[in-house]
């Protein structure tokens, strides 16, 4: 999906330690447990019993619980047993299903990516497909997650989809068998230059260090001299395959990564097990502000032994370990453990990870309550708040009429028309509008309902309240209706200004039609400014050595 659309998700970090409470004397501690616990279980009993309305004690427990566990960090979650299934596809990668992601979207079900030599693209399905039925099943007012329970299944079991078609007048009736499904970490890897090789590694779950490993070595065979890491909005996953990635750059027994929690007995280094595919090829780490847990791991490691330049954006800052444990009724709790700290000794975790910017990045954090760290070559670098590229990119601004087009479901519908009435492109790094079809998707919006507000605007009529109340307004009116007329937007005007925003994110709709995720992704690679950023520090030997104080 396109980088804009990129959901935040984070997974578990499976490290095994339970915490106990601050008290001294274990006496007074077991004593205090049993006694809230009573508390807890009166108080629940008198509101079930005389509360106006009648209480929903699953539903109310759930919240009660939540509340308490937010209480303690953003990480420690109470998983029930209906979201267990969920919770393993994100640790391990594997379901049992279509193997299709689909989304709802203005009350419809779309398939939005079919993974390739999937039951749903044996089948046909599209990008774009209109699912509106399953067994006979109506989809009309169905969650997302109501069809992701009717779309799973155990493995060999059978499932009928009606399916809409752009295009075409009558429903298809889609007839498939379900099956064990395994989400690649490594969704596409390729050459992006004669000599630099791309692996994008989408997650850390279950198996990521043999796809890592294997595009490593396909690349090289390709003839690749040098290697980009994209780890941009990569949530994290299991802590021994960031390990044993780190390890494919670094020598074996170099130390990864240490985990130091509540009980000291249970703190645990780890270092690289293997023989590492390749010590000298030069290496280019992306990250973004949600790159993130497992994925810091690996990017630290990278900075802390000066192994590759890091380029991007300042990563996530998830310094904090997750462990699950078992509850009754098969639920469990996944809980906060322990931190952990990477070669330089440094914890990467936000010093303060309950108020962040809106994008989920950390905020600027003072230099007086961060520590500094020294690299194997002796850089300086920082705890405390994510891990610092050594080449910074500034993010890019999404514009608010993109936005706009991407939530009123525009940009996919444009996608799904365009593909109707085109012959496939010979191949998705290859295609590109042409300037007369831009301007026939301009009037195709022209009957579209999709305004929006600016943030410029927002600011301005929060100054007109402000004035008004204040008893300004008057005195300044003429200059605000100038200002006014400056800076409100007009679509048609906004299409030609964020012509370049618009056109790529449509280009790359446009390729997923046509050649699923690898296309989206080889589609955006003209208009990508940190992997060019990427490219052109490892195409240049002396600053990329200067950059790794390499003598």
């Amino acid at each position: 999906m396109p980088k804009f659309r990129k959901i935040l998700l984070f997974v578990a970090v499976p490290v095994t330690l339970l915490g106990g409470f601050a008290f001294t004397d274990p006496g007074e501690r077991y004593f205090e447990i049993a006694k809230n616990l009573e508390i807890f279980g009166t108080l629940f009993r008198e509101v079930n019993n005389f509360y106006v309305d009648e209480v929903n004690p699953n539903r109310v427990m759930k919240v009660g619980i939540d509340a308490m566990l937010k209480s303690l960090d953003p990480y420690t979650d109470y998983i029930p047993e209906d979201e267990i299934e969920d919770y393993r596809t994100m640790t391990t990668g594997q379901y049992g299903g279509i193997g299709a992601v689909v989304g709802t979207r203005l009350g419809r079900t779309y398939v939005i990516m079919p993974h390739e030599n999937s039951p749903a693209a044996r089948a046909g399905l599209k990008v774009g497909d209109e699912i509106t039925r399953i067994d006979d099943i109506d989809l009309r007012n169905k969650t997302y997650l109501d069809v992701n329970k009717l779309l799973r299944g155990q493995a060999g079991t059978p499932v009928k989809l009606t399916v809409k078609r752009y295009g075409q007048e009558k429903s298809l009736d889609v007839s498939l068998s379900r099956d064990n499904i395994k989400i690649n970490s490594v969704p596409y890897y390729g050459m992006v230059t004669g000599d630099i090789g791309y692996i994008y590694l989408e997650e850390f779950t279950m198996g990521a260090v043999r796809e890592v490993k294997t595009a490593l070595m396909d690349l090289k065979g390709k003839g690749a001299k040098k290697i980009v890491l994209d780890l941009r909005d990569n949530p994290g996953g299991l802590l021994m395959e960031a390990v044993s990635i780190s390890n494919l750059f670094v020598p074996k027994d170099a130390e990864i990564v240490s985990t130091k929690g509540k009980v000291t007995d249970w703190n645990k280094t780890y270092n690289a097990p293997e023989q590492p595919v390749d010590i000298e090829i030069p290496v280019a780490v992306i990250t973004s502000s949600r790159s993130a847990s497992a994925a810091e791991i690996v990017s630290g490691v990278i900075q802390d032994y000066d192994r590759g330049v890091l380029v991007g954006q300042r990563t996530y800052g998830k310094g904090l370990v997750q462990a699950t444990r078992p509850l009754s009724y098969n639920s469990q709790l996944k809980v906060t453990t322990a931190k952990y700290y990477i070669p330089s000794g440094r914890c990467i975790q936000a010093i303060d990870y309950s108020h962040r910017n809106e994008d989920g990045s950390v905020g600027k954090i003072a230099d007086s309550l961060r520590v500094a760290f020294r690299t194997k070559n002796g850089r300086t670098v920082y705890d405390g708040g994510g891990i610092s590229p050594d080449v910074e990119v500034e993010k890019s601004m999404i514009p608010p009429i993109l936005l706009s087009l991407d939530n009123k479901n525009l940009l996919f519908e444009y996608a799904n028309k365009y593909t109707a009435e085109h012959p496939s492109p010979k191949s998705a790094r290859d295609f590109k509008m042409t300037e007369a079809e831009y301007q026939e998707f301009v009037k195709w919006l022209a009957n579209k309902d999709y305004d929006y507000t600016t943030q410029v605007e927002k600011t301005v009529e929060d100054l007109i309240a402000h004035a008004k109340k204040e008893k300004y307004y008057e005195d300044i009116q003429e200059q605000i209706k100038a200002l006014k007329n400056k800076i409100y937007h007009n679509k048609d005007s906004d299409l030609q200004k964020f012509k370049a925003d618009v056109r790529e994110a449509l280009e790359e709709e446009i390729a997923a039609r046509y050649f699923l995720e690898k296309g989206m992704k080889e589609s955006s690679f003209d208009n990508d400014k940190e992997l060019k950023a990427a490219i052109d520090v490892l195409n240049d030997p002396a600053r990329y050595n200067k950059l790794l104080n390499r003598k």
